[in-house]
């Protein structure tokens, strides 16, 4: 059953809560405020700062309808989010008639089953695995903290290609919150 909102929180019974810590969504919602690292210790409050995300450009975080404006009025119907966390960027752009399928994987929070709950397409894949996609199939690939400096050169350059591979001509690749060190940037990633 399809939540209310895009923006709601699902119901308990929606996830098998076995596997994890926190056996609840108040729990995930609530672990900001607790001692500990967490793959993605606030991103299941859906009523925090996921509620702003890709709405307004700032400084260097670029909103949805600014990067959308760089193309035709509707020639973006189809895209990934690489580690899209909660599924929020798969519902901004469901909000704009695009569908985004999402990869997650489940550390330390039921991300997939998050997703799913919330009436959004998730994929349980990593980035050291070839993207399920045929060639020139998708529109727009977005991915935010996920593909930078801590991943290998050779399993980078593997991912970066498997983007370009799907994409369609012209298709946007959305790197958000890239960072790396100067003497990468120019070394490493520059010549990818």
């Amino acid at each position: 059953m399809f939540p209310d909102s895009l923006w709601s929180i699902p119901s308990d019974s929606s996830i098998i809560w076995e596997p994890y810590t926190c056996k609840s969504y108040n729990c995930l919602i609530n672990r900001d405020k607790l001692p500990g690292i967490y793959d993605c210790k606030d991103c299941f409050n859906l009523q925090g700062r996921e509620k702003a995300r890709w709405l307004f450009n700032r400084g260097l975080d670029y909103g949805i309808e600014q990067v959308l404006e760089m193309k035709p009025a509707g020639s973006i119907r189809m895209g990934l989010d690489i580690g899209g966390g909660s599924g929020t960027f798969a519902a901004r752009m469901r909000e704009r008639n695009i569908t985004i399928i999402t990869t997650s994987m489940n550390l330390d929070g039921p991300f997939n089953s998050f997703i799913e709950s919330r009436g959004l397409i998730p994929m349980h894949v990593s980035i050291s695995q070839r993207l399920p996609f045929f060639e020139n199939t998708l529109d727009i690939v977005h991915s935010m903290h996920v593909l930078s400096n801590w991943i290998p050169d050779g399993m980078l350059e593997l991912t970066l290609y498997d983007i370009y591979r799907v994409l369609r001509l012209g298709g946007l690749f959305w790197l958000d919150h890239f960072f790396c060190q100067g003497l990468q940037l120019n070394q490493t990633y520059a010549p990818m």
